[in-house]
């Protein structure tokens, strides 16, 4: 199987674009805080003037911020493998039946 160097270049090229568009990112954009719904939802709270129940308890908490983080990121990853899996079933089942 001959392998196309244009599209090999290609391949390589969109690879390093996207491994410097985080590292650019990061190196302009200053301070990383970003807050999001749950933090101004907790601002809310927080400074309401009526007094706030609420309806039950986290079962565990995670022990930092870090192990929040990396939780998030293996959920993000699970679900990215998922899809991944069943996008190349998917297609798969398309070459087998357009091969027979």
């Amino acid at each position: 199987m001959k392998t196309n160097k244009k599209l090999t270049k290609q391949n390589y090229l969109l690879l390093l674009l996207v491994l410097l568009i985080p590292v650019i990112a990061l190196w302009l954009g200053g301070d990383s805080e970003f807050g999001g719904a749950d933090t101004i939802a907790v601002d809310l709270i927080d400074n309401g003037k009526q007094a706030y129940k609420p309806w039950f308890e986290a079962l565990w908490a995670p022990p930092g911020g870090e192990t929040e983080s990396l939780l998030f990121a293996l959920q993000a990853a699970l679900g990215t493998g998922v899809l991944a899996y069943f996008i190349g079933y998917i297609k798969g089942k398309r070459v087998a039946l357009n091969a027979k």
